[in-house]
């Protein structure tokens, strides 16, 4: 029942909605519990089918093929054949994408080959005329913190100054000497879906090169990365992907800047000849310059599987964007009807266009509602000072999950 005496009772639209949901049946594909699980957006949930994939890789491809596998398993190319099985999810053809290493690791490369690119270009974004040095980087103020501690360190690596700037600053901040900008898809704290096409392009119109983190993104909604022209791209498969905790990262490298990729950690796994065990540097070809040094197999190959529900009929981005507005429209629509008024606030946009996949809603003591909330079955997460976070990832939440949320949730405020 509703929790607010003359307000709606929306349970019954819940059963619809799911009724209606032509993504409904994958929720059976995922281990979950009587628990709402709405931290998608931190760490997925688990494929019912990995663990036996992964038992596999354990016993037989190790325990019995051991240093075989490398071959025999696919073992060795795995980072680039994971890769193309991500790629169609972030809008980029097979050969752009190479899976290894955290996401820390991966904003690292990406930024420093950007500047390296800009300064090699001469000034100009690629036309090799004379113009003032790069030498500026600009990255979002709003970021996750890792993503600012390591600008600040390619900074100092490339003797460039760090700008942090609002994203939608970022056209009036370009300039002759920006080297690269460093953006997030989706604010982690709000779930704002900032303007990658059009942020691209005035990067691009600046002569520099756009470095995107997908983390918040990727597994939920349209990315585009080829049809936008985006240069260089990072993110975590923990997420959305559901690839499990800890698992590998990837980076996107466009195809037509792999030859000039000068990645400043080369590793003996980007070498054109891996093995020749040379004490000269050749880079390989191809987003294989991305890879540093050997995969995580355990881990790389646990995202390989859980990867598999991507295949099911019907599951689309497209499928799954919809789906997730249709989620955070109704979670909206349940917390107007059951939390009292004014009692929280959303900073999640409200205009499709702006927003991912997440609700955050402000709330004067959001760290113990929120240990409330998991007492009483509904998982989320809080960002500090004041935020509840709920994220909806469409391939297992359902709509019974959002109202039943959103109940807790008042029920919880009313003390």
């Amino acid at each position: 029942m509703s929790e607010l005496p003359g307000r709606p009772d929306l349970g019954s639209a819940a059963e619809e909605l799911d009724a209606a949901d032509p993504l409904a049946a994958l929720r059976a594909r995922f281990v979950l519990d009587d628990v709402t699980y709405l931290d998608g957006n931190s760490l997925g949930a688990l494929p019912a089918h990995v663990p036996a994939r992964v038992e596999d890789v354990v016993r037989r491809q190790w325990g019995e093929l051991r240093i075989r596998s490398w071959e025999e398993s696919g073992w060795w190319t795995a980072p680039e054949r994971v890769g193309d099985r991500i790629a169609p999810l972030v809008g980029a053809a097979a050969g752009q994408v190479v899976v290894g290493d955290s996401t820390s690791v991966n904003v690292f490369k990406a930024l420093v080959a950007a500047v390296r690119m800009a300064q090699e270009d001469g000034g100009t974004g690629g036309s090799g005329g004379a113009g003032p040095i790069r030498d500026e980087i600009l990255v979002d103020a709003t970021t996750f913190p890792t993503d600012g501690y390591l600008a600040e360190s390619a900074a100092r690596m490339t003797g460039c100054a760090l700008r942090p700037v609002a994203p939608s600053e970022v056209p009036g901040a370009l300039g002759d000497r920006t080297a690269a900008v460093l953006l997030n898809h989706v604010d982690y704290r709000t779930g704002r879906l900032h303007d990658l096409p059009g942020l691209t392009a005035a990067v691009h119109a600046a002569g520099a090169y756009a470095v995107w983190d997908l983390c918040h993104s990727a597994g939920a909604l349209p990315v585009g990365l080829d049809e936008h022209g985006v240069d260089l791209a990072v993110g975590c498969t923990y997420k959305y992907l559901n690839g499990g905790p800890g698992s590998p990262a990837y980076l996107y490298v466009r195809r037509d800047l792999q030859p000039r990729f000068d990645s400043p950690l080369p590793g003996w796994n980007s070498h054109a000849e891996p093995f020749g065990m040379r004490s000269e540097y050749a880079p390989a070809s191809g987003a294989v310059r991305g890879r540093v040094g050997t995969p995580d197999i355990l881990s790389l190959l646990a995202l390989e599987a859980a990867l598999d529900v991507w295949d099911e009929e019907g599951v689309s981005v497209a499928a799954v964007r919809a789906k997730s507005l249709a989620l955070t429209d109704f979670f909206l629509r349940c917390v107007g009807a059951y939390v009292p008024d004014g009692r929280v606030e959303s900073v999640t946009p409200a205009a499709h266009a702006e927003r991912g996949s997440q609700v955050a809603l402000r709330c004067d003591d959001a760290g113990e509602v929120m240990k409330r909330l998991i007492e009483r079955g509904v998982v989320g997460d809080y960002r500090a000072p004041d935020v509840l976070r709920f994220g909806f990832t469409p391939l297992y939440v359902g709509f019974a999950d959002v109202e039943r949320a959103a109940r807790v949730l008042a029920r919880t405020l009313a003390g």
